[in-house]
């Protein structure tokens, strides 16, 4: 691909990533003003100035576009963890991952706010566990590659899943308070601290039929 080829590409990327947060966006703001059942997919897609068949590109319900903001931010996450070096131990992988996306900026508050008051309706919370359960298992199935265990046998991979995604929530949820006195990137390393305190390195699954492996000692 010539070097003009790369930039209309990743303009092209850039674009339909700015549609999809402002339709997102759009959708959280309406959702917490008029409520969910007074929302149609034509005002989310009017308040942007597309068409609905244009929103039905991005999303495939007014829910999953409410729930979008945490979803992308793991999805993004996974991305970043199968683009780390290969021989880079699992825990390295995903620590440097998460810290690498954190760097890119710090969640607005007040933007994180309205969407915690919109996914409060239990259509949108439904959706939001949905495709959270989605990503956090395509996540144990990379840990489980990288640190060579098998999630049907070993509790390591599905654990370390859900306590790195956990961890993401409580730091979201920490910032929001405005307590914090640091950085965002500083607030996610101090709860990775903690977490991985208690988060040694697995030992490998030795075959198909072996039972759940205890990790080493660290």
């Amino acid at each position: 691909m010539t070097e003009g080829k790369r930039k209309e590409s990743s303009f092209r990327e850039y674009k339909k990533n700015a549609a999809r947060e402002a339709l997102s966006r759009a959708a959280v703001r309406l959702v917490v003003e008029r409520g969910l059942e007074n929302v149609r997919v034509e005002d989310i897609a009017a308040e942007v100035g597309v068409s609905p068949r244009t929103f039905n590109n991005y999303f495939s319900s007014k829910e999953e576009a409410v729930c979008s903001v945490g979803v992308d931010r793991r999805a993004q996450l996974l991305d970043a963890l199968r683009a780390r070096p290969e021989d880079e131990p699992v825990v390295e992988a995903v620590t440097g991952a998460l810290l690498g996306l954190c760097a890119a900026g710090s969640p607005d508050v007040a933007y994180l706010a309205r969407v915690r008051a919109a996914t409060q309706n239990p259509g949108v919370w439904g959706e939001y566990l949905k495709a959270h359960v989605a990503v956090e298992e395509a996540m144990t199935e990379e840990i489980a590659r990288r640190s060579g265990t098998d999630p049907a046998t070993d509790l390591y991979p599905r654990l370390f899943a859900g306590a790195v995604s956990s961890a993401m929530r409580v730091a979201i949820a920490h910032w929001t308070k405005q307590t914090w006195q640091g950085s965002f990137p500083s607030l996610i390393a101090h709860v990775l601290d903690q977490l991985l305190a208690g988060m040694p390195a697995p030992a490998k699954t030795e075959g198909p039929d072996a039972a759940p492996q205890l990790a080493a000692a660290r």
